[in-house]
């Protein structure tokens, strides 16, 4: 059964952040508030809460799971960023913006895109997450937390639990989220592709989105 916490989503209350650090570090997946929808996550050192969190999702090694990331310097220490990529990470963090982008060598290789050697990076806006990102001292693991065979992301942590109860360590309740994933720009490449329209406004960025 999954331990419920009751978040307060400006103040979280640090007892219930340092729980659900010691949670992750034991190898549980979570669910999260984003400040799009809410994400399951790992800690980035786990390779079985990993694998855990792609067959929660049931998704393979292509598919590109993301680290959420405190701020821009914790970013560049996992991908390689040169400074046209800096300036545009810049103005979209943080904020509900994925960036893929090439994995530096510190990133551990299983983490990757195993042809490609990219990663999705993202620094969120959330207190909540914020707060446990601090705690941590590390990136998490995370993907949206979608259901098998659904298609737009989950927002209702109490739907979340009943959902999920048997096969995550915690929900972190901080009410609901919006019902949007990230905006997802792969900028791999010398010029920034928007892969996905969501919530994060490409305006923000100068970018329009792809015919």
């Amino acid at each position: 059964m999954s331990q419920y916490f009751e978040i307060h989503p400006d103040n979280p209350q640090p007892r219930l952040i340092r729980q659900a650090a010691q949670l992750l570090h034991a190898g549980g997946v979570c669910a999260l508030p984003t400040d799009s929808s809410y994400a399951l996550a790992c800690h980035l050192d786990d390779k079985v809460a990993a694998e855990a969190l792609r067959q929660l999702r049931q998704v393979d090694a292509k598919h590109h799971l993301t680290l959420l990331c405190r701020d821009l310097s914790e970013l560049a220490s996992y991908a390689r960023v040169d400074n046209r990529q800096y300036r545009l990470l810049k103005l979209a963090t943080p904020g509900p913006y994925t960036f893929i982008l090439q994995a530096s060598k510190e990133l551990p290789r299983r983490l990757s895109h195993p042809s490609r050697r990219t990663i999705g990076l993202r620094v969120p806006a959330h207190r909540v997450t914020q707060a446990l990102l601090a705690e941590l001292g590390q990136p998490l693991l995370a993907t949206t937390l979608i259901a098998p065979g659904q298609t737009e992301p989950m927002n209702e942590p109490q739907q979340i639990r009943a959902h999920f109860q048997h096969r995550l360590a915690a929900v972190l309740d901080a009410g609901a989220c919006r019902r949007e994933a990230t905006t997802v720009i792969d900028y791999s490449g010398d010029t920034p592709l928007v892969v996905r329209q969501g919530w994060g406004d490409l305006a923000r960025l100068g970018l329009q989105a792809p015919a």
